[in-house]
Formats: C-alpha cells, structure tokens, sequence
C-alpha cells in the first residue's frame, strides 16, 4: 500500500463522514426548526453539500467511467434543489406560513400585491 493510497483512503473516509454528518444536521434541523424559511435552508444546503461530499469520497475510488454516473447525480442535484426550494418557498409564502413580519426584503409580497388575482 503506497502513500497515495493511504492518503486517498483518508481523503475518502473524511468526505464520507463529513457529507453524512452533514446530512445527520440537516434532517435535524428539518425536524426542529420553527418556520417554513428555516426548514427550507435545513433542507436544501446541508443536505445537497452533504450528498456532494457522499459522492466525492466514492468517486474518489471509482474508475472514471463508473464515477460519471455520480457526476450526473450531483448535476441533477445541484439543478434541482434550488427551484424545488424556490417552488416550496413561493406556495408556503401565498399560503400564509411564513412569517412576514421577520423578513428583511419582502420582494415576492410587493410582486403579488401588483397582481390583481392575488388573495
């Protein structure tokens, strides 16, 4: 066993561990957190960081065609995180979850007040 091997062993068990911790935190701030905004931070960041650090400890090991597949996985990921985030953040905003009054820029309330078929 060389040094590189030793170092990618280390490498890929620090990545491993550190993208579940970071996964672990996330789904507990899912769970504990008060609003829908601070939900959605716990589910989008941590998780989707969390998954990216999974899948580069694994890819380190893999040949390069096999760690292509990752590679498309965290891709899809990365594009789909932020819109279902912004997609959740909009209904929970016009269903009257979130909590206006703690918001520092309330751009989307000043859009929807323009639109005449708002509530």
């Amino acid at each position: 066993m060389s040094l590189l091997d030793v170092f990618l062993d280390v490498f890929s068990a620090v990545c491993l561990l550190t993208g579940a911790l970071s996964c672990l935190l996330g789904s507990i701030g899912l769970a504990r957190f008060p609003d829908v905004g601070a939900r959605l931070q716990a589910a989008t960041k941590p998780q989707t960081f969390g998954l990216l650090l999974i899948l580069v400890g694994s890819a380190v090991h893999l040949e390069l065609r096999n760690a292509s597949g990752l590679i498309l996985v965290a891709l899809f990921q990365l594009l789909t995180a932020p819109v279902l985030a912004q997609l959740v953040g909009r209904a929970a905003y016009r269903a009257n979850s979130i909590r206006r009054d703690v918001l520092v820029i309330d751009e989307l309330g000043q859009r929807l007040d323009s639109e005449k078929y708002h509530r």
